[in-house]
């Protein structure tokens, strides 16, 4: 939901050539930080001189030009020209181009649910069994992930279709170093120690949270995250999998607990700032801001890596803002460390040589280092090495990544557009308005039941 928001609006881009030597962004053989073997093994095993590669994606502006230097070293390894296109309305466009039997050859794409429904209509290859098993021995919580890239074809059997690079991480709690150190505070490592953190800073005074849901037409997604991250730490991932699927409705017992357990935060006045009420009506553009006052209005604000873009000018984070991983509960050991999180899928949707030795390339550390040394990047891939991020932040998150037992993408994000970016929404702006659990659950499960 946040995706499309943070891509911005563009004009149809477009990028074509062959990378030479010189505009690499970091020179074979001179930084010893990236895996340079790994280049001129690749290098010497293929080679596409004379052929063309078309991907199409999602990325525009900034990422767009650090996609370029990416797929640079890929010309560079096999000699290729890369076609690279994307479009304000990617999501229309791909459906357009594959049902008019033109499709690029590689398709890129954030969102699973319109992969599935591509991939049962017959527009996606199989990227084969020996990738899928690549990917869970080669990523952490790597069975998460090929199940994220696993759809019924038009066959009606499951496939491995997409291949997960560049991860987005939403199980965050930002907070200020120096306010927990004024204050005395620790950083939980636990759901019962974060809980007990946030009734100490009530009997100290102070203010635990901010939290803000609004967001325009959009308003209420904020908190759709709390409830999946909140699933995720209460249930296993097999039932977050059914709720997502709607195999067991939001009025089941696991859904309606995991959506009081965001309410034991949000629906607090003494916990959140302004109060409860306050909630739906604070932009989370804005919510953060409360962080950085003097004194601070609030102590912690849960957000996905992208909200340092809307903290106050001139903040470092790291130094200024840091952030911890959204605890689990101690009380339940067997759900590990779990991940909430976005991404992008590579999916070939016309199959060519070059697209098949372009998903080969993904598995080499080199297409993960280039981009982990510029900026927004995250990778599950533990093959690579972390010191390549750009920055300490930015190593910290790889970590937690890299950490999970589980991985699971945005549950919204994968429902029915009418529901996670509709009924889920409305309905999270009620719960903070006062309605229970159980109504609000209700509502949003006959808002899926309507669907025809």
């Amino acid at each position: 939901m946040m995706k499309s928001f943070l891509m911005g609006v563009a004009a149809i881009a477009l990028f074509a050539g062959a990378a030479q030597a010189a505009e690499l962004k970091f020179k074979p053989g001179e930084d010893a930080k990236f895996n340079w073997a790994s280049f001129e093994e690749f290098k010497k095993s293929n080679d596409l001189k004379g052929q063309t590669l078309t991907i199409f994606g999602p990325w525009r502006g900034e990422d767009e030009t650090l996609f370029r230097s990416v797929f640079a070293y890929f010309e560079e390894q096999t000699g290729v020209t890369v076609k690279y296109s994307s479009s304000e309305n990617y999501e229309q466009q791909i459906v357009i181009d594959t049902q008019a039997g033109s499709p690029p050859d590689i398709a890129i794409l954030p969102q699973p649910g319109l992969l599935a429904d591509l991939a049962s209509k017959g527009f996606l290859v199989d990227l084969g069994e020996a990738s899928a098993t690549w990917m869970k021995d080669n990523y952490a919580a790597g069975q998460s992930w090929v199940d994220l890239g696993t759809y019924k074809g038009k066959d009606g059997a499951n496939h491995f279709y997409g291949f997960s690079y560049k991860a987005d991480l939403k199980s965050l709690v930002w907070y200020s170093p120096d306010n927990f150190a004024d204050a005395g505070y620790e950083v939980p490592k636990t759901m019962e120690e974060l809980k007990a953190l946030t009734e100490k800073i009530v009997a100290d005074g102070g203010t635990p949270w901010c939290i803000g849901l609004g967001s325009g037409g959009a308003t209420g997604w904020p908190a759709t995250d709390w409830v999946e991250d909140m699933m995720l730490r209460t249930q296993t991932p097999a039932v977050y999998d059914q709720w997502v699927k709607n195999e067991i409705p939001f009025t089941d017992p696991a859904v309606v607990g995991a959506i009081d357990e965001f309410g034991w935060f949000a629906k607090n006045d003494k916990f959140v700032e302004g109060g409860a009420k306050a909630v739906a009506s604070t932009d989370f553009r804005d919510s953060p801001k409360g962080l950085f006052t003097s004194p601070p209005k609030c102590y912690m604000h849960r957000q996905a890596s992208f909200i340092p873009s809307f903290f106050p000018e001139g903040t470092k984070v790291g130094e200024d803002a840091d952030f911890f991983y959204l605890p689990p509960y101690a009380s339940k050991p067997d759900l590990g460390n779990p991940v909430l999180g976005a991404g992008t899928l590579v999916t070939i949707t016309k199959d060519t040589p070059a697209a098949r030795v372009f998903i080969e390339w993904l598995k080499t550390p080199i297409a993960h280092e280039v981009w982990m040394a510029q900026s927004s990047f995250l990778t599950p891939f533990k093959g690579v090495n972390p010191d390549t991020y750009a920055n300490a932040p930015s190593k910290k998150m790889g970590e937690i990544l890299t950490n999970a037992t589980t991985f699971r993408f945005d549950g919204s994000d994968m429902m029915p557009g009418k529901i996670g970016a509709g009924a889920f929404w409305t309905g999270m702006v009620d719960y903070v308005g006062g309605k229970s659990a159980a109504d609000v659950a209700a509502d949003i499960q006959k808002a899926w039941d309507a669907i025809k």
